[in-house]
């Protein structure tokens, strides 16, 4: 080690520590613990492996954007490839940037809004089968629409009863997703019946079954002009070498990280809706305001800017993806630091975003942080839900169109409040999940 410099951290290995308390380590309360401790930089150890975990933006930038040639995805985000395979969120390198190639003109920013009807009409679907008074888990009804939303514009497919029976997949990979990551041999480990583990193969074989469908279809179609991310991806597949695993693994990714993420960041919004009655009355008047109870369109979203920064401000406090990571291929600087290759770097989007030094009295719920004035005065690269960089979110501008249109649809109908005595608690897996869902109840706006 002769010639590193390592940033001040933790005396022990945290391996050592696990097993001396016998539980396994929050990573939140973990990144929080340490960002309390020892600054922007803190070091520690898990068996021989450094970590190096940063709490400072113009780090975040260094390791995302400048240096980001230097590193790929770090070996527990890797283990989702027992979900994904060699998809676009998973693989590094020239491999990443073709898949992204291939991806891009289906998020371009022409194709976005002819997706916005399809939103808005499934999300006023769902929203005119509610009744008032009813009590509902929002969380599951968001991420039934989104899936559902997901499969009509960027695959062209109507899931049907593949709803529920997906939902439910993801949800049982997410029960043992935590342990998936940290486990040595866990893919040899999945294979073996009756274990809590064999649930995430069964779940992921329910998956394959929905795309093998959809990829089908669209064969039998044959070429169209839809522009739909599908046709594109088997258009490439040719081109690109791909074989049918790799198609499906290009399918998967999408599939699954467009509709989850935008699903919990709508539950943490009318969760916190509920819990700032005087933020959600002006949203719900800048609605009434524009729309005067027509449904929204894409030309409605500049004039639904304060709805956009409540869903901003919502994924501040809790964002979907809420940390990340990259493994150095060689040596590297960090600041005063000098870093073996092989070190592993975390950083934290629900950590930064609650720092008092960029967002004052960061725990509570204000919009007004989103104001471009706000936003020209704080420090850049400390708000960053969708990452940064090349491997920046490719579905960010679908997101925040799709967001923004499902709360004013939502809104002109309906308000809920959490339902007194529900559990509120969010458990950082592969997203940062409600743990208990989230209960509320439903009232005419």
């Amino acid at each position: 080690m002769t010639g590193y410099r390592f940033p001040p951290g933790m005396p022990r290995n945290l391996a050592w520590h696990a097993i001396r308390h016998r539980r396994l380590v929050n990573p939140i309360q973990h990144f929080l613990n340490l960002t309390a401790t020892y600054g922007d930089v803190a070091h520690y150890k898990v068996g021989r492996s450094n970590i190096i975990f940063v709490n400072n933006p113009e780090y975040i930038r260094e390791i995302l954007i400048v240096q980001s040639a230097n590193f790929v995805k770090e070996r527990t985000q890797r283990r989702s490839k027992l979900l994904l395979g060699e998809g676009m969120i998973t693989v590094d390198g020239s491999a990443h940037r073709k898949q992204r190639q291939v991806a891009q003109p289906a998020f371009h920013r022409q194709q976005v809004p002819s997706f916005a009807e399809a939103i808005v009409r499934r999300a006023a679907k769902l929203r005119d089968g509610w009744r008032s008074g009813e009590e509902r888990d929002v969380y599951q009804d968001m991420m039934r629409l989104t899936l559902g939303t997901v499969g009509e514009t960027l695959f062209s497919t109507e899931l049907g009863d593949d709803i529920d029976r997906l939902n439910a997949g993801v949800g049982d990979i997410m029960d043992v997703y935590h342990s998936m990551v940290l486990l040595p041999g866990v893919k040899y480990m999945i294979h073996v019946p009756f274990t809590p583990l064999n649930k995430f193969k069964k779940a992921r074989n329910r998956l394959d079954a929905t795309i093998e469908r959809m990829i089908a279809e669209h064969r039998q179609r044959g070429s169209s002009d839809s522009g739909d991310l599908l046709d594109m991806m088997l258009a490439a597949q040719e081109q690109m070498g791909w074989s049918e695993r790799d198609l499906r693994d290009q399918v998967a990714t999408v599939f699954l990280a467009g509709y989850e993420t935008m699903a919990i960041a709508l539950t943490w919004t009318w969760y916190l809706l509920s819990e700032n009655p005087e933020v959600r009355e002006r949203m719900y008047a800048e609605i009434n305001a524009v729309l005067g109870g027509r449904l929204p369109t894409y030309d409605d979203l500049p004039r639904l800017r304060y709805t956009e920064m409540v869903l901003a401000e919502s994924m501040r406090l809790y964002p979907p993806a809420w940390a990340m990571g990259r493994e150095a291929l060689q040596d590297f600087e960090l600041g005063p630091y000098r870093l073996p290759k092989g070190t592993t770097v975390l950083m934290s989007q629900f950590v930064t975003h609650r720092d008092a030094r960029y967002f004052p009295d960061p725990l509570r719920f204000d919009p007004e942080r989103h104001t471009p004035e706000a936003k020209a005065q704080r420090a850049r690269f400390s708000y960053f839900p969708f990452g940064m960089g090349p491997r920046q979110c490719i579905g960010e501008a679908f997101a925040w169109m799709e967001g923004v249109l499902v709360l004013a649809t939502f809104a002109q109908g309906w308000k809920m409040d959490l339902v007194a005595g529900h559990r509120v608690q969010a458990e950082p897996l592969f997203t940062l999940r409600p743990k208990y869902g989230m209960r509320m109840k439903i009232e005419s706006s």
